[in-house]
């Protein structure tokens, strides 16, 4: 196995903004500040000679503005079926130290963790969600049109996106999370997407 980090799987993205969230394509959180949260649930991948496949892991976050712009407060929990050495590299992960989208992330707030919790996640597209121990949950329902009532399903694709380059765009039908970052942002964005993350 080569050394680096290598991870592929579904990313379960819900936050404070109007769906579709506006910070995807470079623009103002749609409130001005930014409250969200991230489950990445690792389908195979590994950190070193680590595999981490099956494996779950989440960041909350709440920024006073834009994203890039800093300043927030963060929370990490990861997989409390992760031995010693998968918690030890889920722990380098969240806190940047091997690379990718989370090494650009640490930069932005100042984050506690990780914290070990069990986990139920669902992957089925427009239908995802997760329970997170005591601490969050979010179920996702498909956008709906005002006039008609019918679903609707957009997408939005990112070939420069850090996180994932293709997304499924939702609406949280529940979000929320306890505990020092805490919020409940029932009703608004959430996304799917598959995820490929590698650095040396």
């Amino acid at each position: 196995m080569t050394d680096g980090l290598q991870l592929d799987g579904t990313l379960i993205i819900a936050c404070n903004c109007d769906y579709g969230c506006p910070c995807n394509v470079n623009g103002r959180p749609t409130t001005g500040d930014c409250e969200g949260g991230w489950t990445w649930h690792v389908d195979s991948g590994h950190l070193g000679s680590t595999r981490l496949d099956g494996l779950n892991f989440s960041i909350f976050a709440d920024w006073p503005g834009a994203i890039h712009e800093g300043g927030g407060k963060a929370e990490a929990y990861i997989d409390d079926r992760a031995d010693e050495d998968q918690r030890r590299a889920l722990t380098e992960i969240v806190h940047g130290r091997a690379g990718g989208p989370w090494e650009i992330f640490i930069n932005t707030y100042e984050l506690s963790g990780p914290f070990p919790v069990p986990y139920e996640v669902q992957v089925d597209g427009e239908r995802s969600g997760y329970r997170i121990g005591h601490v969050a949950e979010l179920t996702i329902t498909p956008i709906k049109n005002p006039v008609t009532g019918n679903e609707v399903h957009p997408r939005l694709l990112m070939p420069e996106g850090i996180l994932t380059k293709d997304l499924g765009l939702y609406a949280s039908e529940r979000f929320n999370v306890k505990g020092s970052i805490g919020f409940d942002h029932s009703g608004r964005y959430a996304a799917v997407g598959a995820f490929n993350n590698a650095a040396p």
